[in-house]
């Protein structure tokens, strides 16, 4: 049977609002509370981070400032020294506190025998110390100490460590468990997942609005007209908004986005191209935020799947997401969904992820056309079939394939990135 309220605290506890890329947010966010719970104004600060922290972080703008990267985030944190707004941190930040951040004297450390999404912040002043660990989910503190000594189950205590591990339960879902759960959202969810919506297509709107970052997405927007006349026409609008939502977000936008797998874009690609879709088709908001409910949770599903942070584009994973929800707008059911994800996977699963940056409305444009390509395909009975490639027989095979290549083929790919974006800042 069904689980829906485990599904449901799993969407609440995921689908949540955060300012600025996550992994800046997650380190300021380790910076706040280690300074909160030093209780005064520290001297100095170490950050020790994984590869995949310092690869999320180099190359994003710090909402509100001038301030760029990961040593940026955590100095602001520490400022701001509240960790009670969880992953929205940086929406509190001062003049005063840019200032004083500027001016911090933070030292940054990588650690290559950490977990992926790893940041631990120590500060010290006046013979006294504090540290605080997020680790393997953005908003999931995992040690506090005060003067060396650990806190004992301090994570327990503070509410804003929303996110926890569930990886074991949505591995056992299936495409028509997700149909299924969609089709009767509960009025909590309804709520979230409208919420999710309207902010998303807030950014999304300031991206075609103004120039950000590269504008890619303003720039796919301008060539074509003002209301789709045709489904071609609506999705490759969608790819464009959503595209455009990243430009803004990425260039330090002070818009909100409400989040997936820890991820903003992951958050936007899921939320914005399906909701334009269903405006498309003349689909009820009901319809839509079924659809919404559908590319969360197989979004989720493939997150679960692969580490949050990797080698793999998750605009890729999240577009897979969108895929399906494409499919069920159109009248698909779960064999053509799974036709849609072998698809997928056999043409872009070499996308790799070098940072959140600028680049990554280009991706989230790339994959979403991708998306639209296989849904397509997959409605005219087209797949592609285990004989391609890394191309399994079904959808389950195919993401098992896909992880496979994420977790074993590409490590030395995701350290050749990392050393080239190193190599950079020198």
């Amino acid at each position: 049977m069904l689980n829906r309220k485990r599904i449901d605290l799993i969407l609440e506890r995921e689908v949540i609002e955060a300012m600025g890329c996550t992994e800046p947010a997650a380190a300021a966010l380790a910076g706040a509370k280690a300074a909160e719970l030093f209780g005064m104004k520290p001297d100095s600060g170490i950050a020790v981070v994984s590869p995949n922290m310092m690869k999320n972080s180099m190359g994003v703008s710090i909402p509100g400032s001038s301030l760029r990267g990961i040593e940026a985030a955590v100095s602001l944190g520490i400022a701001i020294h509240d960790s009670s707004a969880g992953l929205s941190v940086l929406s509190s930040a001062t003049d005063s506190d840019r200032q004083e951040a500027a001016s911090f004297p933070l030292k940054v450390e990588i650690d290559e025998n950490v977990p992926s999404l790893y940041v631990k912040v120590s500060v010290f002043g006046s013979g006294h110390s504090s540290s605080a660990v997020i680790s393997g989910e953005h908003d999931r503190f995992t040690s506090l100490e005060l003067d060396g000594l650990e806190l004992p189950d301090a994570p327990l205590f503070f509410p804003e460590c929303r996110s926890f591990s569930e990886d074991s339960f949505l591995s056992t879902l299936t495409i028509q468990d997700v149909i299924d759960y969609a089709s009767s959202l509960s009025p909590a969810i309804v709520r979230l997942l409208g919420r999710a919506v309207d902010e998303n297509m807030a950014i999304s709107r300031a991206g075609t609005e103004e120039e950000w970052g590269l504008s890619a997405g303003r720039m796919m927007m301008a060539s074509l007209p003002e209301k789709p006349g045709t489904l071609d026409e609506a999705m490759r609008m969608a790819a464009a908004a959503a595209s455009a939502g990243s430009d803004a977000r990425m260039a330090g936008s002070a818009l909100p986005v409400m989040i997936n797998s820890g991820s903003g874009n992951l958050g936007i690609t899921v939320t914005v191209p399906v909701a334009i879709v269903a405006s498309y088709l003349g689909k009820s908001r009901g319809e839509m935020l079924s659809a919404v409910a559908i590319s969360e949770l197989v979004s989720l599903i493939l997150t679960s799947y692969k580490d949050r942070l990797s080698a793999l584009c998750g605009a890729f994973t999240a577009s897979i997401g969108t895929a399906c929800a494409y499919v069920s707008l159109l009248g698909g059911d779960a064999a053509m969904m799974d036709a849609a994800i072998n698809n997928m996977v056999g043409n872009l699963s070499g996308i790799i992820c070098d940072g959140a940056d600028d680049t990554c409305s280009l991706k989230i444009y790339s994959s979403l056309i991708a998306a639209s390509v296989s849904v397509q395909l997959a409605l005219s009975g087209h797949r592609a079939g285990a004989e391609s490639g890394i191309v399994g027989s079904d959808s389950l095979s195919s993401i098992d394939h896909l992880t496979r290549i994420s977790r074993e083929g590409m490590e030395e790919t995701n350290r050749t990135i990392i050393r080239i974006m190193m190599e950079k800042r020198r």
